[in-house]
């Protein structure tokens, strides 16, 4: 067996702990690694929320950590994993994906005889120093690619983008019950990332929501249990002049897929949302100034996004976007306020464009 070469059933283990949609870029490589090696025992080690939104992903095992457990979380980890009953003890390979300084630590507890990781462009919180292999430096592409490239020290490469994610009929079933199956065009709108200084204006998401009513659309709200989230939904609909469904709150990670995969167009900043809807084949209005949706952005289609990422570049760093390190984040307070609701009309509008009778 060649240094690059993978045996015929061998065994690996993942390292992605969050987020939602970073999971999600990797579902492509996990579907390019069964592919190649149907014999393949995959192991990921992901955080709680993420293993609920992927459990039942074919031939993976998860093995959950728990960022609250601290060091005496990653040294529990490291015993489940010895007493799997690897060949010589450990992992024919890790691949390290994320290079946050919990996740380097963490990765030291991890069994493995080839330890793959982000090429030095992309490294940091001393991410070499865990690594003995790394991925090709290629700069200037979208982060599912990168992910997608780990595969390449072991002798293959992702071709195609498959996801697939595991949905289960009950949760279509529920999704299938918040409103009437007709041909009445669904806008669904996630309002809030993880990254607060993501977020749009309320105002502005009514204003856009408003729009699409008009045009004979359904307008459904969804999102997560947190207050953040609870409060814009609130303030958005308080704002809008025509009625919206609320789900916010409603859905379990399980169901979120199958809500997304019902409507025509998501509208939401860079969040895990976005990706789903994207792996599940809905297209996305996506809003973006903080972050470049080149990088970033729904995968497999960026017709519908705003993007004043350029103009935040010019306004917070003085620099076209061309002219900064490619992946950097312009999270500074009224970065979203470049978008306007011009902006996003008139990607509400290309859509339409695209899709007559909607």
């Amino acid at each position: 067996m060649t240094h690059s070469s993978l045996s015929p059933a061998p065994t690996i283990c993942l390292l992605r702990l969050s987020a939602l949609g970073d999971v999600t870029h990797v579902v492509p490589l996990v579907r390019t690694l069964r592919e190649a090696r149907p014999q393949a025992a995959i192991t990921w080690v992901i955080g709680k929320g993420e293993r609920r939104l992927l459990e039942g992903l074919d031939g993976v095992r998860f093995v959950e950590y728990d960022k609250k457990s601290g060091l005496a979380g990653m040294r529990a980890l490291g015993r489940e994993l010895r007493a799997l009953g690897l060949a010589d003890g450990r992992f024919e390979a890790l691949l390290q994906m994320q290079v946050a300084a919990r996740a380097n630590l963490l990765s030291a507890f991890i069994p493995a005889r080839r330890r793959i990781g982000y090429d030095r462009a992309r490294s940091k919180d001393l991410h070499g120093l865990f690594v003995n292999e790394r991925i090709p430096d290629r700069p200037g592409i979208h982060v599912l690619d990168a992910i997608g490239s780990f595969c390449e020290p072991l002798g293959l490469r992702q071709t195609q983008v498959v996801w697939d994610l595991p949905v289960p009929a009950e949760a279509r079933e529920w999704a299938r019950a918040q409103w009437p199956q007709d041909d009445v065009p669904t806008l669904l709108i996630s309002p809030c990332s993880s990254h607060t200084v993501r977020n749009w204006r309320a105002e502005r998401y009514a204003a856009v929501a408003d729009h699409a009513a008009q045009r004979g659309w359904r307008v459904v709200m969804c999102g997560g249990r947190s207050q953040l989230e609870r409060d814009t939904t609130d303030a958005i609909m308080a704002a809008m002049s025509h009625p919206a469904l609320d789900l916010v709150g409603k859905d379990t990670l399980k169901q979120l897929p199958a809500l997304l995969e019902r409507g025509q167009l998501l509208m939401t900043p860079d969040s895990g949302p976005m990706h789903i809807a994207n792996a599940m084949g809905t297209k996305v209005l996506g809003l973006h100034a903080a972050s470049n949706p080149a990088r970033s952005g729904p995968y497999s289609d960026l017709r519908y996004c705003t993007d004043r990422y350029d103009d935040a570049a010019r306004k917070y760093l003085g620099k076209p976007a061309s002219e900064i390190a490619w992946g950097t984040k312009i999270e500074h307070d009224g970065v979203m306020d470049l978008i306007g609701v011009d902006d996003g009309i008139a990607a509400f509008e290309r859509y339409r464009a695209d899709h007559p009778g909607t």
